[in-house]
């Protein structure tokens, strides 16, 4: 068993074309021993998004704090604090923070999904 605090971990810039104002941190991963989920905290600064995208994993996200929007289907989903999501394999999605605070989110994905 490992027990750690989000704070514990640095935070590290999503460097990628379209992220504006956001940060990581890799909570539980296959660096622990995690055989099968790795969980995420993303941040997004006011203003802030993740860049527009697809890969072919699913993930599910939950959002702890703040208020944006996801995008999906082509068009922009308003969610904020205990809404639970989940991006099916290939579906296009970009979240973006809408508010005057920090959005912040947690976001499972598979270990094999690991960069």
């Amino acid at each position: 068993m490992e027990v750690r605090h989000f704070s514990d971990i640095p935070p590290e810039r999503v460097v990628a074309d379209g992220a504006e104002g956001v940060t990581i941190r890799w909570l539980i991963s296959k660096k622990n021993g995690a055989p099968n989920f790795a969980m995420r905290f993303f941040e997004v600064q006011p203003g802030g998004s993740t860049p527009l995208h697809t890969h072919e994993w699913e993930h599910e996200v939950y959002i702890l704090n703040g208020t944006g929007n996801v995008w999906k289907d082509g068009a922009e989903h308003p969610v904020g604090p205990g809404t639970a999501i989940l991006v099916s394999p290939m579906e296009e999605h970009r979240f973006s923070n809408t508010g005057d605070t920090v959005l912040q989110f947690l976001c499972m994905i598979p270990v094999y999904a690991e960069k």
